[in-house]
């Protein structure tokens, strides 16, 4: 087994829960009084671009919400938003026990909007951990598809059988493992460690 230099990581739904999946917009949608069925449809029109960085999250929200007069204000629903995000400590601990080896370059791989994941980078601390952050809204591509993998691995230059890439969403694992990278589809952090063992990664 080649041996592992790199780790590249998932983000929401490993450290953190997803910044706005749709358990979080059916919150909003009943603590803001919304029509679900209206908002998730603007919402599945809009997000690709979102995520990916081609608009903003003001214009995220002027096509989803803001097209008609609230009884909210946008900065009401931003902090609602922004409040979703948790951390998942039992694995950040492990993040951070292998961080603390410092023998593995180790980077981040998600997709995220950019207003969202700036906040959780800074909220969370995210950059003790992550050397660099191949975010869908920075490369304007996002997982499963095969370029924001490639991306990574040229960026880092980094062989792929050397890299392991982790994330809870089995879809997002196939484009990886075609590269030639190493992966695990993450379930618990009880799981995570054991395969982690497996491919000699120090806890």
């Amino acid at each position: 087994m080649p041996k592992i230099t790199t780790l590249f990581w998932d983000i929401g739904g490993v450290i953190l829960t997803n910044g706005w999946d749709r358990e979080s917009r059916k919150d909003a949608a009943a603590t803001f009084h919304l029509d679900w069925e209206e908002f998730q449809d603007r919402h599945d029109l809009s997000f690709p671009a979102f995520d990916s960085g081609l608009i903003t999250l003001n214009e995220y929200l002027d096509r989803t919400l803001f097209y008609r007069a609230r009884s909210f204000s946008r900065e009401e629903f931003t902090a609602f938003m922004f409040a979703q995000s948790k951390e998942y400590p039992e694995t950040r601990a492990i993040l951070d026990k292998v961080t603390s080896k410092q023998k593995y370059f180790i980077g981040a791989i998600n997709n995220e909007p950019l207003e969202l994941n700036q906040y959780r980078i800074e909220a969370f601390h995210l950059r003790r951990n992550f050397l660099v952050f191949f975010s869908s809204c920075y490369v304007r591509s996002r997982k499963p598809e095969e370029t924001i993998y490639r991306i990574a691995l040229e960026v880092t230059q980094r062989p792929p059988e050397q890299c392991l890439f982790i994330d809870d969403r089995p879809l997002n694992l196939e484009s990886p493992r075609k590269l030639g990278m190493n992966t695990i589809h993450h379930q618990s952090p009880e799981q995570l460690c054991l395969e982690l063992g497996t491919y000699e990664v120090e806890v």
